[in-house]
């Protein structure tokens, strides 16, 4: 299994980023996928899920301005994140989740891609 995370990078409060996943070694669109984030000192965080069928999940603190999105033909899936809060600042990673799309617990996750949102 391989996940490999790209698209983080630095941008100010109110931007917007768009994080890719490139999956393989495993059945991709037969698998719910994730993004987690993880800040220093503390464990992943769940943001959000994509069942096989493309259904999405959010955490409530980023409901609305960020959009998790897959493609097959590409075994990638997508983060798009809008409206930027310094608060957002973390590790962000793609994760295979154990269960269900909206699981905290994962399988496995990628190494990840640093998100930096100045004020």
């Amino acid at each position: 299994v391989q996940l490999v995370e790209s698209g983080g990078g630095l941008v100010q409060s109110g931007g917007s980023l768009r994080l890719s996943c490139a999956a393989s070694g495993f059945s991709f669109s037969s698998s719910a996928m994730s993004w987690a984030r993880q800040v220093p000192g503390k464990g992943l965080v769940w943001v959000s899920g994509i069942t096989s069928g493309g259904s999405a999940y959010y955490a409530e603190s980023v409901k609305g301005r960020f959009t998790i999105s897959r493609d097959n033909a590409k075994n990638t899936v997508y983060l798009q994140m809008n409206s930027l809060k310094p608060e957002d600042t973390a590790v962000y990673f793609c994760a295979i989740p154990r269960g269900k799309a909206w699981s905290p617990e994962y399988n496995y996750w990628g190494q990840g891609t640093q998100v930096t949102v100045s004020s």
